[in-house]
Parts: structure tokens; C-alpha cells; sequence
């Protein structure tokens, strides 16, 4: 059952690992890593074009059902820190396994939540079982290659991941127009059933460091810190980070930008979100195919570069323009083209560091990154006055911030360990 994916890099206690690894390499394990790094996209984008009409049949207010955004993704940054030190201690499969079964069981509770408390509490619940997936899954791609081939693994898992936010919303806004919003989480359920079963089938033990003391409190306080007190860890965290909550941003107002001042359809409005998506996927291709070319430093680089470009030019069309298809999903598709460079080099470039603790970093990474981008998706609702420019201001701030943070991380080159 054992095979050995390749990898150019790979030395020392990675080659002894990746080679005692039991995985099974080949398209469905790759599928089924894209589908792990995926939950966090998904579990979002699928339900936004029904949070219009959970507003309405819930009886709450933006305010309100923004929280099932922004406490979704508190869940899902603070759970990764319990996560990713259970899989330093116990192995990726038995921790991926549990945090699955929770994630099934906790959306179901969505979907037959009564009132807009109980369903931000069990999105809340949803969020901290999900990162099992996402910080395991870039855990295993550490625990497999090195840290720029991991880039480059991470781009092209990104590209694939990018169809979630291209037919999730497509998908959602049919199910919400067809049976109403609660067919969105029980679609969800079905989608965390199906890795379950892959994953209990395809993924053997890749954890071949694992640390008994990794549980222990002094320990993990200890470990924290070693990892936070990495420049090179707070430079690419930062940079994923601040990518990433202009990316949130866009997923946390774009509905009611395009739904009720646009007037674009449940239906049409997912094709909108899966044209700006699509951008991701694009620049997350581009990104691989340029990854030894550029490395890491590089990529960072361009894609800050375009990020601002791009969302700089999409606020000040919003001051001039009424917000519609074309103005608001076109700076968009290239702020997202420009993030797909960002996003997979900068994970690869936090967690590269420190392969004995890769569940950590990739915790604490995931955390740094939700915490910035939950605190933006509660901006963007505060600030929401009925036109296009407090999403598309946050936008460009984000992206400024980006810059900032990717030009630091370039000044730091990740270890190649």
C-alpha cells in the first residue's frame, strides 16, 4: 500500500518520512488532498447566496447573520490550534478522522437550525471541526516535500480547490432558489460524508515525528512561541493573512452587494462569485507553473503587486459607478489572480521552517489567518451603508496591507529544509 511521492528536495528526517509514509499517491490521493485544503471554501461559499433569505426566514438583520461568517471562521482559527497538536501527537489520520465525523454531525445541526442563535452557534461548532481538514491537509503536504516543493504542491492544490468557490455558489444559489437555504447544508453533509469515507480508505499515517509532549501545556505554550518568535513564520503569516481577508472580504458583502443593490438573482449572483473565483484558480496555475522560476520571494512579489493594482482600481470605480457585474467581479478576478500567487507561497514559506512541528505552524497559521479575516468580515457588516464602497475600500486596504507583509516575507526566504 506504501508509496513514495516525488520530491526534489526531500532530505534527512522528510526523506524517512515521506518513505515510511502509508499513503496511497496517484489521483485519488491527490483528489482527495485538494478536497481536505477545500473545507474551509466550500463550507463558506457554498451557502452565501442564501443569506439574503436566511435574513428573511430567520427574522434577524445583516448584523446578525454575518455572525454566522465571522463565527465560523473564529471556530475554524482557534480550533487548528487543537487540531494540529493532537496530529503532532497522535498522527494526522486518527486526528483528520474525529475532526471529520464532528463536521458531519455539527452541519446537519445547521440545517435544521431553528433560529439564527442555534445556527450561528452550530456554524461556530461547523468552523472548528472544519480546519481539521484544511490544517491536516497542508500538514500531510509538509510532511511529504520540502518546503519550495510544497509551494508548488500548494499551487496546484490551490488551483484545484479554486472549483469550490467557482460551483459552490453556482450550486448554492440553485439550491436556495429550488428548496430554500437549508438544502445548502445538507449538500455540505453529503460533501463531508464523502471525505470521510475517502479518507478512512486513502490516507495512511504520514506523521513520522510525532512528539508524545506535544499535548503537554508548557510544551505547546513553548512551541507557540518558538514558532510566533520566527521572523520568517510572522512575516509569510502576515502576508497569508492580510491575502486572505481581502479574499474574505470579498465572500462577507458580495452578496448583498450583488444580490440587493446590483439585483443580480441567487443563481446569477453565484455565476458572479464563480468568475471572480475563477481568477484564484488561474493565478494559483500560474504560480506552479512559475514556482521555481520566481520561488517563494517571488511570487510574493508579483501577486502583492497585482492584488493592489486590481483592488485599488475597483474602489475607485465604486465611487464613480453604481455597483454591477462587470464593476464589481472584474477587479475582483484580478485581485484573486493576484492571490493566488500569494496564498499557497506564503503557507508554504510559514510552515517550510519547522518540519518536527508542521501540525503547529500550520495551526497557528491558520489561526493568524481567520482571526485577521474574521475581524474584516465584521468590519464589512458594521460598515455596510448600502453602496459597493465599504467592501470595495476594505478591499484595497487589505491588499495594501498584503504588499506590505509580502515584501517583508521576501526580505526572509524560507528555509529549504
Amino acid at each position: 500500500m506504501a508509496a513514495t511521492p516525488p520530491s526534489s528536495e526531500r532530505t534527512g528526517a522528510d526523506t524517512a518520512a515521506a518513505a515510511a509514509s502509508a499513503v496511497r499517491p496517484g489521483r485519488g490521493f491527490v483528489v482527495l488532498l485538494a478536497a481536505l485544503v477545500a473545507f474551509q471554501a466550500i463550507s463558506t461559499d457554498l451557502y452565501l447566496p442564501s443569506l439574503p433569505a436566511i435574513t428573511v426566514d430567520l427574522a434577524t438583520d445583516i448584523e446578525a447573520v454575518q455572525l454566522t461568517l465571522s463565527l465560523f471562521l473564529i471556530g475554524f482559527g482557534t480550533g487548528q490550534l487543537v487540531w494540529g497538536a493532537l496530529s503532532d501527537r497522535f498522527g494526522r489520520r486518527p486526528v483528520l478522522l474525529a475532526g471529520l465525523a464532528v463536521y458531519l454531525l455539527s452541519t446537519l445541526a445547521c440545517a435544521f437550525a431553528p433560529s439564527i442563535g442555534l445556527l450561528v452557534l452550530f456554524r461556530l461548532l461547523q468552523g472548528a471541526s472544519a480546519c481539521a481538514a484544511v490544517v491536516l491537509g497542508r500538514a500531510v503536504v509538509r510532511d511529504l516535500w520540502a518546503p519550495q516543493e510544497a509551494a508548488r504542491v500548494l499551487s496546484y492544490l490551490a488551483s484545484a480547490m479554486a472549483l469550490a468557490p467557482m460551483a459552490g455558489p453556482v450550486l448554492g444559489g440553485w439550491l436556495t432558489e429550488t428548496w430554500g437555504w437549508r438544502a445548502n447544508f445538507l449538500a455540505l453533509a453529503l460533501f463531508g460524508a464523502l471525505v470521510l469515507a475517502a479518507s478512512w480508505r486513502l490516507l495512511g499515517e504520514t506523521n513520522r515525528l510525532r512528539d508524545p509532549d506535544a499535548l503537554h501545556p508548557r510544551r505547546l505554550l513553548g512551541g507557540c512561541r518558538i514558532i510566533l518568535a520566527d521572523p520568517v513564520f510572522r512575516s509569510h503569516a502576515l502576508a497569508a493573512a492580510f491575502v486572505y481577508s481581502g479574499i474574505f472580504t470579498f465572500i462577507s458583502g458580495s452578496s448583498y452587494v450583488l444580490i440587493e443593490l446590483a439585483g443580480l438573482s441567487p443563481r446569477l449572483y453565484g455565476l458572479a462569485f464563480a468568475s471572480a473565483a475563477f481568477g484564484y484558480m488561474l493565478g494559483s496555475l500560474a504560480g506552479g507553473r512559475l514556482n521555481r522560476r520566481l520561488a517563494i520571494a517571488g511570487l510574493l512579489r508579483v501577486g502583492a503587486l497585482v492584488a493592489v493594482a486590481a483592488a485599488g482600481s475597483g474602489f475607485l470605480v465604486s465611487l464613480l459607478l453604481p455597483p454591477g457585474f462587470i464593476t464589481i467581479v472584474l477587479p475582483v478576478f484580478a485581485y484573486m489572480f493576484g492571490a493566488g500567487f500569494v496564498l499557497p507561497a506564503a503557507m508554504a514559506g510559514a510552515i517550510g521552517p519547522f518540519p518536527e512541528r508542521a501540525g503547529a505552524a500550520s495551526a497557528l497559521l491558520g489561526f493568524v489567518q481567520l482571526l485577521v479575516a474574521a475581524s474584516v468580515g465584521v468590519a464589512v457588516a458594521a460598515l455596510y451603508d448600502g453602496t459597493a464602497r465599504p467592501m470595495t475600500g476594505i478591499l484595497a486596504l487589505a491588499a495594501l496591507a498584503t504588499l506590505l507583509a509580502a515584501f517583508s516575507a521576501a526580505r526572509r526566504p524560507a528555509a529549504r529544509r
